[in-house]
């Protein structure tokens, strides 16, 4: 009898502890914020091991790098090579002969036919940094071949734009003229005027945007063909001191340009620019220009922002933080101090990012998903994902074993669960249960807001093919690749071509999408420098 009350007692105690167990599981569950949860520790973990080369690849972000990739075969211009869309031809090949140029290839800027210089040159740095990045990756995912080719589409079109040293174009297409028609971009016959920046019409942010495009580009071709990469880096070094002599905003030159890609300043491109070209060319100067010359006035040190098409900040801060972690010996005290006050902001951003930081930004959906502005509100998770997981693996490169927000430290693997996270939205891990990413799943947007989409590849419309803008019917054609604007604040998302906030795709989005996804397709150490 005795035995057995003892016994008894003892499964009392071992339920009891299980019960507080799953009590504290619980509770430990449902304190986890959505969009990447976990981490934050009281004290500093101990450093992560280095990974070694490209190991065994995610299917699920393999397949979606594979189907991103393809947007941007969508969206060339130009005389089409081994075109893989069916529904796509050739188009605008008069592009630029009133200038006697060649402007014909680069891409439309989403789902109308405009080519605006300004965000195709940012999806151009942002795609040749993740080349960089995770060249490696995309080779063992078997998409490095795509990337290079949608690279090389619009950094042709860069360098067509820039025919001397302080002349280049920033758009192909008057946007009235191009909104008032709903068209396939083969059939187009509006007039496509071409603007142009000069000394006497500035326009520095789109410059410097161009120069640290092909500077980024420069290093990507370097190895498979030097002649090319000599031709990018000149105009970088070019435009960047045609922007930086010639200072300006673009859309106060060209007042029009507000009702489209206002930007709101010049000062984050040139630090953003001359931070791609020292990493191209080693030279010191461009480093002194981001750091003691500049870095005071221009960069904004302590007070995070938002990277963006408009907002090259963040960016620059991660970017110029790579030189902290894995930089030369020919770096000088101030320059290094100027380093550190950027690494420092971009641990800023970081904090901001994670759930459970006490500095974390309360700007998200109840779903998880970092959330800016209505209107392309994938933009910005997008984007601070593809930063987050950039810098996860200069930590886990560097064996840096945490960044402390506030006395709370978090680790390589809490910030790429946070780039997870918004990656996972994307493809389908959110309330709707809808992948924002077309052509990948089961369910995806069915009505892009997206001419050449919209409309049967034999219809004949003319300039006012409106009904197909119209129409309650599923596109004809899968704008394969395509990261819609997404939902709105609260999760939700209304599928109507008419609804352009959020149906319609743009080239920038997919820039920084492919990054985020090649740097998720298989975990591996990064190189400590591009060149």
């Amino acid at each position: 009898m005795g035995s057995r009350t003892k016994g008894c007692c003892g499964w009392l105690i071992v339920a009891l502890v299980l019960a507080l167990v799953a009590t504290a599981a619980v509770v430990a569950i449902m304190k986890r914020k959505p969009g990447g949860g976990g981490g934050g520790r009281s004290r500093p973990p101990k450093p992560l091991p280095v990974p070694g080369p490209p190991g065994d690849i995610d299917s699920k972000y393999g397949d979606a790098l594979g189907v991103a990739l393809q947007f941007f075969q969508v969206q060339k211009a130009g005389k089409l090579v081994d075109n893989q869309i069916p529904w796509r031809g050739d188009s605008a090949l008069n592009d630029g002969k009133e200038a006697k140029l060649d402007l014909s290839k680069g891409l439309y800027d989403a789902g109308d036919h405009m080519k605006f210089t300004f965000p195709m040159a940012f999806t151009a740095t942002v795609l040749a940094w993740s080349v960089l990045e995770y060249g490696d990756q995309m080779t063992a995912a078997k998409q490095l071949d795509p990337a290079l080719d949608a690279l090389r589409w619009v950094t042709d079109f860069l360098i067509a734009a820039h025919p001397t040293d302080n002349v280049f174009y920033i758009q192909v297409g008057d946007p009235d003229l191009d909104h008032d028609c709903w068209q396939r971009p083969e059939t187009m016959t509006e007039k496509r005027p071409l603007t142009q920046i000069n000394p006497k019409n500035p326009g520095s942010d789109i410059a410097a945007e161009a120069a640290a495009a092909m500077a980024a580009a420069s290093m990507v071709f370097k190895s498979s063909d030097t002649t090319y990469s000599d031709s990018l880096l000149q105009h970088a070094q070019k435009l960047f001191t045609f922007a930086d002599t010639y200072k300006g905003i673009a859309s106060d030159t060209y007042p029009k340009l507000q009702k489209y890609y206002n930007s709101t300043g010049y000062v984050d491109e040139l630090l953003w620019a001359a931070s791609w070209l020292y990493h191209a060319t080693g030279d010191q100067t461009y480093l002194s220009y981001v750091t003691v010359q500049n870095g005071k006035d221009y960069a904004d040190w302590g007070r995070p922002t938002w990277f963006s098409w408009d907002d090259k900040l963040p960016g620059t801060q991660i970017l110029l933080s790579r030189v902290n972690f894995f930089g030369s010996k020919e770096i000088s005290n101030a320059e290094n101090s100027g380093l550190k006050m950027y690494r420092d902001t971009a641990e800023a951003v970081i904090c901001g990012l994670l759930p459970d930081s006490p500095s974390a930004t309360g700007s998200r959906t109840s779903g998880g998903l970092v959330w800016i502005s209505g209107w392309n509100s994938l933009q910005h998770g997008i984007n601070a994902a593809f930063l987050a997981v950039v810098y996860s693996d200069y930590m886990l490169t560097s064996q840096t074993a945490a960044v402390e927000c506030s006395g709370k430290y978090f680790s390589p693997t809490d910030i790429r669960n946070f780039a997870i996270s918004q990656a996972n939205y994307v493809l389908g891990d959110n309330p709707m249960k809808l992948s924002y990413l077309v052509g990948y799943g089961s369910s995806y947007p069915q009505q892009v807001h997206h001419r050449g989409a919209s409309i049967p590849a034999d219809a004949k419309t003319g300039c006012k093919g409106f009904e197909y803008l119209h129409s309650s019917s599923p596109n004809p054609n899968v704008a394969t690749g395509a990261v819609v604007g997404g939902p709105f604040q609260n999760d939700s998302f209304v599928d109507l071509r008419d609804n352009a906030v959020q149906t319609e795709s743009s080239t920038y989005n997919s820039g920084t999408f492919v990054g985020l996804l090649a740097g998720l397709v298989t975990t591996s150490s990064i190189a400590k420098t591009f060149t």
